[in-house]
């Protein structure tokens, strides 16, 4: 039986070829391109336009991200479980990655991961400079209204996912597999912290003041400002010869995503040209119009799992979306956010390094059950919300 199962699946691969992800969204929009009677050098130019459009505003957020998350891994931090929970979304969002931020604070909780594992997941989709910074790029939202939308949405479903972590962990008994891991962590200030701290203050300060006559003050106050300097404080704080190996592993991390954003850039391009999509949803405003995105960042988060190429993906298809229902450009940042919480599952990174850490002993059901229905109470809470917000207000 066994022989024939290993057949079944040589046989498998050969029919459909094991390629990364990069490369069917390459290959997809080709075909898709030519399929559509685009000629070479209009096919060529349209990839070019698509992979190109914001490749450098992703970055200028995840080159500075990267290098602050290895940044602060060279620290051994040790703090409370609680502070680490408290702590899970702002450093998942200054990381631009929970993956990071929860395996940088996990050594430090025995229990309670759960709760960080939802904490460090809606911070990474709903805080600066993450989720709401990187979609806001294709849809050119104003950061000032999506910051004050995200404070707002943010911390209901922080609660949520708190409230939900807690109780599963109850019911299951669910505790650190590893406590001896905690003897690692030996930075006990709140000082390693420092940077992510610099950068709200920035982030703030940007909110409230108006720096336009000042071209220093206000790219320093400027999310992307904001996110350099958290950077180069992180970097100030480890010994001078871990700094050069710090920016290399940062940099090595943010080319690889830069490589699938760009792919998943030129497929929406194409695809939003041959798909009449701003004519299919031409009829639809307001709530049905937040939905729709909601709904469409959903599909593409369960299909392909990476939340960074979801983002890449959406924002550029739900543009004539947006255009024609005249829904704001600010409430539909934050829908294609709460739509890409749609769910936690075994696609996701996320879901083996929590899975493996926080629940190693519990049935493969038990586990999808448990973080698909949290992240998915995450994203329906914040949802309800953001529609009332963009009922009762003018935004």
């Amino acid at each position: 039986m066994s022989d024939v199962t290993q057949a079944d699946r040589l046989a498998t691969r050969r029919i459909i070829p094991d390629l990364p992800l990069v490369i069917w969204m390459i290959l997809m929009t080709l075909l898709l391109g030519l399929l559509a009677g685009k000629d070479a050098a209009g096919l060529i130019g349209d990839f070019n336009g698509g992979y190109g459009a914001s490749i450098g505003d992703f970055a200028l957020i995840l080159i500075p991200s990267f290098v602050l998350a290895a940044a602060i891994e060279q620290r051994h931090i040790a703090i409370s479980p609680a502070v680490s929970v408290g702590v899970a979304p702002f450093a998942a969002a200054g990381m631009v990655c929970p993956d990071t931020a929860y395996a940088a604070l996990s050594p430090m909780c025995r229990s309670r991961k759960l709760p960080m594992a939802f904490g460090a997941f809606a911070g990474f989709k709903l805080l600066f400079p993450a989720g709401p910074l990187i979609v806001a790029t294709s849809l050119g939202a104003d950061p000032k209204v999506i910051l004050l939308l995200c404070v707002v949405i943010f911390l209901p479903v922080w609660a949520v996912g708190l409230l939900f972590g807690h109780v599963v962990e109850r019911r299951l008994g669910l505790t650190s597999s590893s406590p001896k891991a905690e003897a690692r962590w030996q930075d006990s200030s709140l000082l390693a912290l420092m940077p992510f701290g610099v950068m709200a203050v920035l982030l703030l300060a940007g909110v409230a003041f108006d720096f336009g006559t000042s071209v220093w003050l206000d790219f320093l106050t400027n999310p992307k400002g904001a996110l350099l300097v958290a950077a180069a404080v992180a970097l100030a704080m480890i010994p001078q010869d871990a700094r050069r190996g710090a920016m290399d592993k940062g940099l090595r991390r943010a080319a690889g995503l830069l490589v699938i954003i760009g792919a998943a850039s030129a497929f929406s391009a194409i695809l939003t040209q041959v798909v009449p999509i701003d004519a299919t949803f031409a009829n639809q405003t307001g709530i049905f119009a937040i939905v729709s995105v909601f709904l469409m960042t959903a599909m593409f988060k369960l299909l392909q799992g990476s939340s960074m190429s979801t983002f890449a993906a959406v924002g550029p298809i739900a543009a004539p979306i947006i255009a024609a229902s005249g829904v704001s450009p600010s409430v539909a940042v934050i829908a294609i956010c709460l739509g890409s919480f749609i769910a936690i599952l075994p696609n996701d990174s996320f879901y083996w390094l929590v899975r493996q850490d926080a629940m190693p002993d519990q049935p493969e059901p038990v586990a999808i059950t448990t973080l698909a229905v949290g992240a998915t109470l995450q994203a329906v809470l914040g949802l309800g919300v953001l529609l009332v917000l963009a009922s009762i207000l003018t935004i």
